[in-house]
């Protein structure tokens, strides 16, 4: 298994994921008593307390989004990016280097990280694109879509429907929009509501090594920019194609794909 525990919440909920009382210590918890347990009742229970954690290799391949025909304006194409990170991010900073016009959202009520973090990394991720204030919960969200061609998001969908992003929502007024939909697990089905990480999702892909039998790490949150790269590829064909609606593009299942291409699974 591959457990994350990036942020304090994880950390957190271990003793309640493992029903113990070594809080103090969660991460010896996990080396001593995660061996002990079956795998299947561990997904599980992280599942429901909402934590990033997967099984090496359960992750299925991607499957081809459904996409209809759509009209293109005659005028250089229009990116709202309201994704945070690297993988969403990253899709944008390709959608701008192919000529595309991006605007990065943020959100001062839960502004992306990456800026104080990683500075140089989010000027790579960033520093060609537009960037604008505002509020996701209000109407100025609403009107920005108007004025899009390609939306961007890396939020679970239960999320996003709080602020009135849903498929139905969103396609019933902008039929013509493609909508680059990056999640953990996939934003349709029971996956949809599971939490990861470039790490742990790398792993759920079966992009590991095996040293000695154990499974390792390839790369750093290597499920991230493998993602950012295949959303940005989607994303540029469907223009091509003249095509729209929904991308649903996993960490998970994009890390699947890079894996059987590397002859790993």
């Amino acid at each position: 298994m591959a457990v994350n525990l990036a942020r304090q919440d994880d950390l957190a909920s271990v003793a309640a994921w493992l029903e113990c009382d070594d809080a103090d210590a969660p991460w010896d918890a996990v080396i001593g008593l995660v061996k002990e347990r079956a795998t299947a009742d561990l997904l599980e229970r992280s599942i429901l307390l909402g934590m990033p954690v997967s099984v090496v290799g359960e992750a299925p391949l991607a499957q081809a989004s459904e996409l209809h025909p759509a009209t293109r304006p005659e005028r250089a194409l229009k990116v709202l990016d309201l994704s945070a990170l690297w993988a969403g991010p990253l899709c944008g900073a390709l959608l701008a280097d192919a000529g595309l016009e991006v605007t990065k959202v943020q959100d001062p009520a839960r502004p992306d990280p990456t800026a104080v973090a990683t500075p140089v990394h989010h000027q790579r991720l960033n520093g060609r694109k537009s960037h604008v204030s505002m509020t996701l919960a209000s109407s100025a969200v609403g009107a920005a879509l108007d004025r899009c061609d390609v939306l961007i998001t890396s939020a679970r969908p239960h999320a996003l429907a709080r602020l009135g992003l849903t498929p139905d929502a969103v396609f019933d007024r902008h039929p013509q929009l493609i909508w680059v939909a990056i999640t953990a697990h996939g934003f349709m089905g029971d996956n949809a509501m599971r939490v990861g990480f470039g790490d742990d999702t790398a792993a759920a892909g079966g992009l590991i090594s095996r040293v000695d039998g154990a499974p390792s790490f390839l790369g750093d949150a290597l499920a991230d920019p493998l993602t950012g790269l295949r959303a940005a590829h989607l994303a540029l064909r469907a223009i091509v194609e003249a095509r729209a609606g929904l991308i649903d593009v996993a960490l998970a299942s994009s890390a699947a794909d890079f894996a059987r291409r590397a002859g790993l699974r």
